[in-house]
């Protein structure tokens, strides 16, 4: 039995003072699938966001080479000069924006990036506006630094998510302290018009409220040009935090390396935050993401075309399944796909992990709205997401039999 199985973590810590925030906290139930099956080498791993490939070799070369020239160190807290002037560049480069250095500090991936954003603005109490179904981690981040997300549903049609800003609007209350967008999103591949963002921006800044904008997806979507970014609608001073990270463009999930951009006026906040959380990230694991946003612009398209193809293999395989309703997301790498006759979906990913060898999230592990749909991530080889479409055929079919 794993651990997360046994249930009793909460009666074992009751009688030990700690946080109720904490004791309260749920298990993730995407890592609860995976455990049961992560040395498993049959299993086809579609459940977490991370690609099958390894880090390129040349991102490995600078950080060898960085220990070797002893780049072991403590170093800024915000992060390597040069590092920060790369992201700048990296941003200039794909969104045509110009971002000083200074409103960079790199963090240890893109949850770091997230718990540092709201450790800098949220207050006991303060409420956080979130579209939903959203990652897992978001409402917990929150709830850690003491605030409430409050979900607004997206709107649904045909099977394709939309968002109403009016939705947003009518969520606001006395206290609403911030509005959290993740374009693309995870898991329903929602992609944020830049118009509606400009719009967003306007009533933040009537309003006073922030924005926290996860754009870890922004670079995974057809057409040669990225996702729209806040950062083409907004000012420096504009209450906009954007968090990333080096996880997804450059197969780097191990490397917990990300960063948030922030407002003018807010480095020594960012500062402090990263040298009380962390004092900042492994000085030879930012040389290697040097290296990544320098040289990695080939590789990253290489990789999206790949995922592409994967996806539209996996498209016109769950299409054609009768219990299946999945339509073609505007960007990030995920399949966010209704399973009727479904009523837990836990249980059916279970189901279909032991009987399919298919590991994929539950839809309820991702908030209100989720249920009834299952989560893949298709950014594996084509050739990878033809024997999992196969399996997953065969999986369904076999419940229409039984």
């Amino acid at each position: 039995m794993n651990g997360h199985e046994g249930g009793t973590d909460a009666g074992m810590v009751g009688g030990l003072g700690l946080s109720a925030r904490m004791t309260a906290m749920p298990t993730n139930k995407i890592a609860d699938i995976a455990d049961l099956a992560r040395e498993d080498p049959a299993v086809i791993r579609l459940w977490i966001g991370e690609g099958d490939l390894p880090t390129p070799d040349f991102i490995r070369t600078a950080a060898e080479q960085a220990m070797q020239a002893g780049q072991t160190r403590y170093t800024y807290a915000h992060g390597l000069p040069a590092l920060r002037q790369a992201l700048a560049d990296y941003h200039t480069r794909h969104w045509r924006v110009a971002v000083d250095p200074g409103r960079f500090s790199v963090t240890a991936g893109g949850v770091q990036a997230m718990m540092q954003a709201f450790q800098a603005i949220l207050e006991p109490g303060d409420e956080v506006i979130a579209p939903v179904p959203t990652w897992p981690n978001l409402a917990e981040i929150v709830r850690i630094n003491h605030g409430r997300l409050v979900p607004v549903p997206f709107r649904v049609s045909d099977g394709r998510f939309s968002l109403d800003l009016d939705d947003l609007l009518a969520a606001i209350g006395p206290r609403t302290r911030a509005i959290a967008i993740n374009s693309p999103s995870n898991p329903t591949g929602w992609m944020m018009p830049k118009v509606q963002m400009a719009e967003l921006v306007r009533i933040a800044r009537d309003r006073g409220l922030w924005i926290l904008s996860d754009e870890v997806y922004g670079l995974f979507v057809d057409g040669g040009r990225p996702a729209p970014s806040f950062l083409e609608v907004a000012e420096p001073t504009d209450r906009l935090l954007i968090t990333n990270t080096f996880s997804k463009n450059w197969c780097m999930t191990g490397w917990r390396a990300g960063w948030v951009i922030f407002p003018e006026g807010m480095s020594r906040i960012f500062e402090n935050l990263s040298q009380y959380n962390t004092t900042g990230v492994a000085t030879f694991i930012q040389h290697a993401a040097i290296a990544a946003l320098n040289e990695g612009d080939p590789g990253i398209r290489a990789l999206v075309t790949r995922t592409m193809t994967a996806r539209d293999v996996l498209l016109d395989a769950l299409a054609a399944i009768p219990e299946v309703t999945v339509v073609k997301p505007d960007g990030g790498f995920y399949l966010f796909f209704g399973v009727r006759g479904m009523n837990d979906a836990f249980s059916t990913a279970v189901r279909i992990l032991r009987e399919a060898g298919v590991g994929l999230a539950p839809g309820s592990a991702f908030g209100p709205g989720g249920d009834g749909y299952l989560r893949l991530c298709f950014a594996i080889d084509p050739t990878l997401a033809a024997e999992a479409a196969r399996r997953l055929d065969a999986f369904f079919a076999g419940t229409r039999e039984g």
